[in-house]
């Protein structure tokens, strides 16, 4: 299958409302699908997030698992393929940057739309994704930096992919950040 999907790189999510239901998915997954484990986190209102990795057949085989099991707490999941090679660091902490250009951001009701928004951003121009994760609160944060209009087109793209509606709280795009804010987005 020349050029296909199934051996790149995939990033799967599932979100549950309970966390032992969460944690009895990741195990099931982990034993019965090829794949690594790349974030749990048990966020507040009593959340549990699974972000798993791997080649994309392996990955889907995972999310199978981790749905069936998952059952009625089940609150959100999906796949993303060929996932952008900046978006696992993004996940899973602040990456430092040696410095800032301009800023964007997208402030997201859920984590699901941030990550999705990450990847596209990070996908659609040549910028250094900081962070594309969960929040205090359960609120999801795109933080991206590069050139003026690379962060624009990142910021738009990003947004484009939230379709729910009232997902988005905020996008705020910042043409020439001040150095100062350096330390406090990578600390």
């Amino acid at each position: 299958m020349n050029g296909s999907n199934l051996s790149g790189p995939a990033i799967g999510f599932i979100e549950t409302s309970s966390i032992a239901k969460g944690i009895e998915a990741v195990d099931s997954m982990l034993k019965m699908a090829s794949v690594e484990l790349l974030m749990t986190t048990i966020i507040p209102r009593g959340k549990y997030l699974i972000m798993i990795g791997g080649a994309v057949g392996d990955v889907e085989q995972g999310l199978r698992i981790g749905l069936e099991i998952s059952g009625t707490a089940l609150i959100d999941h999906f796949i993303i393929q060929n996932a952008h090679s900046q978006l696992p660091a993004a996940i899973k902490g602040r990456v430092k940057v040696p410095e800032i250009e301009a800023l964007g951001i997208i402030e997201t009701k859920e984590v699901a739309p941030a990550i999705y928004a990450g990847d596209a951003a990070a996908k659609a121009a040549s910028i250094h994704l900081i962070e594309a994760r969960n929040q205090p609160g359960g609120k999801g944060l795109v933080v991206l930096t590069g050139e003026v209009g690379a962060v624009r087109a990142a910021v738009s793209a990003g947004v484009d992919t939230i379709k729910k509606e009232g997902m988005l709280i905020s996008q705020v795009v910042i043409p020439y950040a001040h150095k100062a804010l350096l330390k406090s987005l990578i600390a």
